[in-house]
Formats: C-alpha cells, sequence, structure tokens
C-alpha cells in the first residue's frame, strides 16, 4: 500500500504548487491556533483551496471548539476536510456532521503517553481518520501541531494496529528519520511540516528528498 502524504503548514499558492508537483496528496492549511507554526488567514487559506485540483485534498485545521465555529470556519475555506487540532467532546463532531454532512473529518490525537489509545474509542464513531501528532494539550502552555517533535513511535504503532480508522503520522517528521517511521509505524499516511521549512518557507530540496525516503521505504515494505 503507497504512503499517503499530507503537506502541512502551506501559506502561499506557490507553496501549494510545489507540494502538488512532488506528489502531495493533500494540503492542510492552518487556521487561528493558541500556539504553532503556519497560521495564515482564512481569507489566504480559502484562496488556496480554491486552487486545489483533484485528487488532492485541501484540509483546514481548526481549534474552533463549537459545531457553529467549525463550519464557519469550513465554508469560508471551501475545503472539503477539516482536521481537528483539540481533544473535544466527540458531540461536537456529531453536530458539525448535521451542518456540513460531506465534510470528511481527522481528529488529532495528541500522543503524550498510552492513555492515547484511550481516545480511539471516544471519536472513531465520528471521525473518519486519526492524526497522530506531537502537541501537548494537557500543558500549561498547550501546544496543538507545528511543534517539530516526535513522540513515542511505539504508542503510534500500538494505535494504528488497534484502530478501525486509517492513521497519519505528524509530528517531527522529516527525511532523515521518515523511512523508520514508516517501518516502524506503518501509518496510512504521513503529515510533515516544520522540518521541510527553511527561513519559514517550503524548501523544494527537504521536500523533494521527504517523498523519495517515502517512496524507498513503500518498496521496501512490498519487497518484504
Amino acid at each position: 500500500m503507497r504512503t499517503r502524504v499530507k503537506i502541512c503548514c502551506i501559506s502561499s499558492l506557490s507553496e501549494a504548487r510545489l507540494a502538488i508537483r512532488e506528489g502531495a496528496d493533500a494540503l492542510g492549511l492552518v487556521g487561528a491556533m493558541p500556539t504553532g507554526v503556519g497560521v495564515i488567514p482564512d481569507d489566504q487559506a480559502a484562496l488556496i483551496a480554491s486552487a486545489v485540483p483533484p485528487p488532492v485534498t485541501a484540509i483546514s485545521l481548526t481549534s474552533a471548539t463549537t459545531a457553529e465555529g467549525m463550519a464557519r470556519q469550513i465554508q469560508h475555506v471551501g475545503a472539503p476536510c477539516v482536521q481537528v487540532v483539540q481533544h473535544g467532546d466527540p458531540n461536537v463532531l456529531f453536530e458539525l456532521r448535521e451542518l456540513l454532512p460531506a465534510v470528511r473529518i481527522i481528529q488529532v490525537i495528541h500522543v503524550e503517553g498510552e492513555d492515547a489509545l484511550e481516545l480511539i474509542s471516544r471519536y472513531e464513531d465520528v471521525a473518519d481518520a486519526f492524526l497522530l501528532d506531537s502537541g501537548r494539550p494537557s500543558s500549561t502552555d498547550p501546544a496543538l501541531g507545528g511543534t517539530g517533535r516526535v513522540h513515542d513511535w511505539s504508542v503510534s504503532a500500538s494505535f494504528v494496529t488497534a484502530s478501525p480508522l486509517p492513521v497519519f503520522l505528524a509530528g517531527g517528521l522529516s527525511p532523515d528519520n521518515v523511512a523508520e517511521a514508516i517501518r516502524r509505524v506503518r501509518p496510512f499516511g504521513l503529515d510533515a511540516c516544520s522540518r521541510l521549512r527553511t527561513n519559514d518557507q517550503l524548501d523544494q530540496q527537504k521536500l523533494r528528498a521527504f517523498m523519495t525516503e517515502i517512496r524507498k521505504a513503500d518498496v521496501g515494505l512490498a519487497q518484504a
């Protein structure tokens, strides 16, 4: 199975086009966040989303905690998929489905320990996919993504095995470690941001090296 790739923190049309040329399956457009990198105004996200050609998917990242707030952002941006970065009330996601039944929902799980596995049952009936990240929502200075940190991949591997939904892996992925991440975790997809950027810009050489390592790892697994 080919590992899908989401390139996050897309900030311009030129970055979107670069990611698509290099083979990205999805682009992450980061809305307002309490902390983190890559935040762009919803107007800019809408401009980028409108230019994303199929089959590539534009994904709107939201820190909103109400269904109405999420729906307003999603409709403004015009993305067919939303990434919910908070460990919120699953009933809010049920409400969001009633408001926008066609929108696909990716629920972020911040892997702070083995208790992340307990969140599978909390969201599996309402989300379409999970994304494992290295945020620290329980911290006094909460981070909800874009940390550049690698979390415990042994927990992530257990999560992938237990999850009935597709799982994306995020958190500190780079050309240097992505092949190992694929071998150890076996995720459906990968999500990268901060380690593919230089001077806050998406770096073509880093991105190309990242995609090359992913393809090599996929071939290796297929031949194993």
